[in-house]
């Protein structure tokens, strides 16, 4: 009697757990879709930005080849295009976007809700991509990768927003999040590296509670991107083979290097962005002729490398024997950036950031007559350094480069690079450049707020 009386005890609490696995089951399976719509969308519309990027640099490029002074006329024309766009339909989508990602999972709590809106929203998107392919066009030494951050973040956060009220919901913070690591595994197509950014750079929550979200979202945008561009290397295989141990030193001297002028890039940036805040609508447009005439100068009559995102000069330093640049070359990859980023239209520094660094290791390594696989390392430490300079991710920084050239068997070297570096930009600026916009972003939202209660 007593055992089948447990028996029946032992049936009804298996049909309880049964029940209750079934309803957790519907529960994450409903929490899970629109974080797969999302990142469907976010795949697709970072294939269709790559491809609209290609083909405006390709356009500089052909203007260039065709006739090199119409630059005189396209660049100032195309910069003052991308600024007017920005500034008469999204003024916070102008720059990297990153900040902007950075400001909105900060301020997604119900007391600053309403503001993110002005910082991802579908029109940011749009606006992003329009500025973004007409910098590139006039010659804009600027990248798409920052941007597609913020497009994705824009993306993720109007999904959350048609979710019906009565579908099981995560917080705000873990969709942008999520957006913003599946934008970067997009663009670049570094699925590794969008995880290790989210959780290094935007991170500011426990991740445990959304890392099935942030690890499905990531690969089903990646996978997205895969499927419509093919399985691509953002650089290919460059030759690492065979390295000298002594090889080390030049890595540290590279990265060394990178490092301070990164983060001196930077601050150069912001010192000039301060300044420019005291200036009226006509010293704003005055800017803006003077930076595309100087980069249309400087491409017609001393260096053309000034010139577009820089993935040609990454190409062409590590897969050719043309390794060797000028030492104006890495002075032109920072002036560029520094230019452009101050126009007040949309464009990144990711690439430049990379192109810049890579400028950097092809430069020691032909003061110190190294050559091959021995240079090419010193381009890539160059490259992690310089990011590391800017972003002050040291991880990510040559997690992205070690997976967009799929050579893990330099890990170490470009984790001595990335330390190296990290520490090296502390001389220059204590603050990441990002941190440091995202505060400036945070501050106007919060003042904007105040202002209106007032």
């Amino acid at each position: 009697m007593a055992i089948r009386g447990f028996g029946l005890i032992r049936k009804k609490l298996k049909a309880v757990f049964d029940l209750v696995g079934s309803e957790r089951l519907k529960t994450n399976a409903l929490q899970a879709i629109p974080f797969w719509f999302a990142s469907l969308l976010t795949g697709l519309v970072a294939v269709g930005f790559t491809k609209l990027f290609g083909y405006g640099e390709a356009i500089m490029h052909s203007l260039l080849h065709w006739r090199a002074w119409s630059l005189f006329i396209f660049t100032p024309v195309c910069f003052f295009m991308a600024w007017w766009v920005v500034h008469r339909f999204a003024p916070n989508a102008k720059g990297s976007g990153i900040p902007q990602v950075m400001a909105a999972i900060e301020l997604a709590t119900p007391k600053h809700d309403s503001k993110i809106k002005k910082l991802l929203s579908f029109r940011i998107a749009v606006t992003k991509i329009i500025s973004s392919v007409l910098m590139v066009i006039g010659g804009g030494a600027v990248g798409r990768e920052g941007p597609t951050i913020q497009i994705a973040g824009s993306l993720f956060r109007m999904v959350e927003k048609w979710i019906p009220a009565t579908w099981p919901k995560l917080s705000k913070q873990s969709f942008i999040l999520t957006g913003a690591a599946a934008g970067l595994a997009a663009a670049f197509n570094t699925p590794l590296g969008g995880v290790v950014f989210a959780m290094e750079e935007l991170a500011r929550i426990h991740i445990r509670f959304f890392r099935t979200a942030l690890f499905t979202a990531v690969i089903i945008a990646g996978l997205t991107a895969q499927g419509l561009l093919g399985p691509y290397l953002y650089l290919g295989y460059p030759d690492v083979q065979g390295l000298r141990f002594s090889i080390f030193l030049g890595v540290a001297v590279s990265s060394i290097f990178a490092g301070l002028l990164g983060s001196l890039m930077c601050k150069t940036i912001l010192r000039i962005m301060k300044w420019k805040r005291t200036f009226n609508q006509t010293k704003s447009l005055l800017y803006l002729l003077f930076a595309g005439l100087l980069i249309a100068a400087v491409a017609f009559f001393v260096n053309e490398s000034i010139l577009g995102s820089g993935k040609e000069l990454m190409n062409t330093t590590l897969f050719t024997d043309q390794k060797a640049v000028r030492w104006d070359t890495v002075l032109w990859r920072m002036v560029g950036p520094i230019l452009c980023f101050n126009t007040g239209a949309a464009g990144g520094v990711f690439a430049p950031a990379l192109a810049a660094g890579a400028s950097i290791g092809a430069y020691v390594a032909s003061l110190f007559d190294v050559v091959g696989a021995n240079a090419n390392i010193l381009i890539l430490s160059g490259m992690v350094g310089f990011l590391t300079g800017v972003t002050r991710t040291p991880f990510t920084s040559a997690i992205l480069v070690l997976e967009m050239t799929d050579r893990h068997s330099v890990i170490f070297h470009l984790m001595l690079a990335a330390l190296l570096s990290n520490i090296a930009a502390l001389l220059i600026d204590k603050h990441s450049f990002y941190e440091q916009l995202k505060k400036g972003y945070v501050e106007e939202m919060i003042q904007e707020k105040e202002v209106q209660k007032a």
